[in-house]
């Protein structure tokens, strides 16, 4: 008989290196994960871990070999991050952890950089805290002129020249999630318009379809506009 090993999917976080280089059929099947928290093998559908969360990478340059992401899949993420390079301090600090890292190693068989590393990470945080934050979360107050202002930043991208599609009502809750969390995070039992200004770039931006350019910071400075027009409610 056969005997079902889960794979990589079944974790609390799943990081997904260049996952525009995964097949359309193994997109597909990350959508499941990503919507339902859920993974269909054989027919039989298996709940993933709570809570499950997905983090990935995507190459700005390289399009050889790979293949877009379908827009439905772009919705699921919650925010898109532009990394950048890092602060010639910060690269320096990089160059020392590695050498560091190696050096502990001196003497036995595996010199692995990215592993000597690894055996330095620790846990910063339970699984029981992760749920604790998300409750919490889900208190923080977000007022009638808050939502309004959501909903009119975002309708204000549906009918715009330089969009084709513009944010789905999904947009809108993911903006409220990252709202209420960012109160939290600044010590906050409530949101307000500055929250919404500071994240809509990053929730929103993947989340069009522009005419022409549809490119990272063209999305963000299309938001960036939208901000400065749409009054606070």
């Amino acid at each position: 008989e056969f005997t079902c090993h889960p794979g990589p999917v079944f974790a609390n976080v799943l990081l997904a290196d260049e996952i525009n280089r995964a097949t359309p059929k193994t997109q597909s099947a990350l959508l499941e994960s990503m919507e339902e928290a859920q993974a269909t093998i054989e027919g039989i559908t298996r709940p993933l871990p709570h809570p499950f969360f997905v983090l990935a990478t995507q190459n700005p340059v390289e399009y050889r070999g790979t293949y877009p992401l379908p827009e439905a899949q772009m919705d699921r993420f919650l925010m898109r991050i532009r990394l950048g390079y890092p602060q010639p301090n910060e690269e320096v600090e990089m160059l020392s952890r590695h050498y560091d890292a190696v050096a502990l190693r001196e003497g036995k068989e595996d010199t692995n950089q990215a592993g000597a590393l690894l055996e330095q990470v620790e846990s910063s945080a339970s699984i029981k805290e992760i749920h604790n934050l998300q409750l919490a979360r889900a208190r923080v107050h977000i007022s009638d002129s808050i939502r309004q202002y959501i909903v009119s930043l975002v309708g204000a991208t549906r009918g715009h020249v330089q969009v084709l599609l513009g944010a789905s009502p999904r947009a809108s809750l993911a903006l409220q999630r990252a709202v209420q969390a960012a109160a939290i995070l600044n010590g906050r039992e409530f949101a307000t318009p500055d929250d919404v200004k500071k994240l809509a770039p990053i929730i929103l931006s993947h989340r069009l379809i522009l005419h022409e350019d549809s490119s990272a910071q063209v999305s963000e400075n299309l938001i960036a506009r939208l901000l400065e027009e749409v009054p606070v409610a």
